[in-house]
């Protein structure tokens, strides 16, 4: 198969059977050594220091009046890895992230501020997969740490008082939630906050005190959130994963309940190239439901119905053109 939308569909099939990994008790486990982020090795993006990966898709790094602090997604997903927690000194981890997450999740908010991404820790998948999730919240705990120590370094050397968008996707953006939640909400450092776009977890407002979803494509302030799934399907772990959760039309940024083709921006196919009015939407309650892109090798992707892995992909025009119109939106009010 051509690299297609597909590029790491396997990185999460939550409809898939329950797989058998290799793994050891956790307090057997050695735990990769934490990153200094002083140290600009352990930014897989800075500014100042933007991937071949990423000029693929975005071109040469032009500086921006606002910064994105992004966490990629679960990449550490291999059977036979015994690990908790993602070294992040391994060359083969740290590929992933600029060959999958960086080109073409990240890329998507590169007009609109200046990309700030950490290496960190990441659970490996198998947390979230009975048994091995009774060591989640101690997987958990080491990854965000570092997700915590990245932005608070971040703030302190980087972001010299401008207007910030958090960015990230699955297990990112049970990362950023918990960082909106410390460093955000009901805090001063609101008033900095752009927008939040932590897509691909369940997200609700009761999780927060004063953060909310925003329902206008100009809002600026709080945060949109949104799992897609294939049209007509409900994924096996609906109830517990899905249901309730705030969802976002991330073609309209409205509470526009469907959107048809000729309103959809863009996908970011595996080839690199932009497919618009490639697909339309219907929300229902937790999910996006999405009919089967209009892309090169669309007859693979009739066969997935869990769309997870292309929460960003299928809407990254969208989210390209929306992120900046909110920057625009926060910088005419302040």
């Amino acid at each position: 198969m051509n690299r297609t939308i597909l590029f790491f569909a396997a990185t999460l099939l939550f409809n898939s059977c329950k797989p058998l990994y290799k793994t050891a008790p956790f307090e057997e486990t050695i735990i990769p050594n934490a990153p200094n982020y002083a140290d600009e090795s352990f930014w897989a993006v800075l500014p100042d220091n933007y991937p071949s990966e990423l000029k693929e898709i975005t071109g040469d790094f032009e500086e921006k009046q606002t910064d994105v602090f992004f966490v990629y997604p679960t990449l550490l997903t291999e059977k036979k890895d015994p690990s908790w927690n993602a070294d992040i000194a391994r060359n083969d981890v740290r590929d992933k992230v600029l060959s999958q997450s960086v080109k073409f999740q990240a890329s998507a908010f590169a007009k609109a501020g200046n990309l700030y991404i950490p290496y960190y820790r990441q659970s490996h998948y198998k947390i979230y997969v009975p048994p091995y999730n009774k060591q989640e919240e101690l997987s958990r705990t080491i990854a965000y740490a570092d997700v915590r120590a990245a932005f608070q370094y971040y703030l302190a050397n980087y972001n010299q008082g401008r207007p910030i968008i958090i960015a990230s996707h699955s297990q990112g953006s049970i990362m950023c939630a918990m960082l909106l939640k410390e460093f955000f909400d009901g805090t001063a450092l609101q008033k900095q906050l752009v927008a939040a776009y932590i897509p691909g977890v369940k997200i609700q407002d009761k999780d927060f005190s004063s953060l909310r979803k925003m329902d206008d494509p100009m809002a600026t302030g709080g945060y949109v959130s949104w799992n897609t799934y294939k049209k007509n399907n409900y994924p096996p772990t609906y109830e517990q994963w899905y249901k309730g959760a705030t969802t976002t039309n991330p073609i309209s940024w409205d509470t526009a309940k469907n959107t048809t083709f000729d309103q959809h921006l863009g996908v970011l196919n595996g080839d690199g190239d932009i497919y618009p009015n490639a697909l339309e939407v219907q929300v229902v309650d937790g999910l996006i439901w999405s009919s089967v892109p209009k892309i090169p090798k669309r007859f693979f992707l009739s066969f997935v119905k869990n769309y997870h892995f292309a929460d960003i992909n299928l809407f990254w025009k969208d989210i390209e053109k929306n992120a900046m119109d909110r920057v625009n939106a926060w910088q005419k009010k302040n």
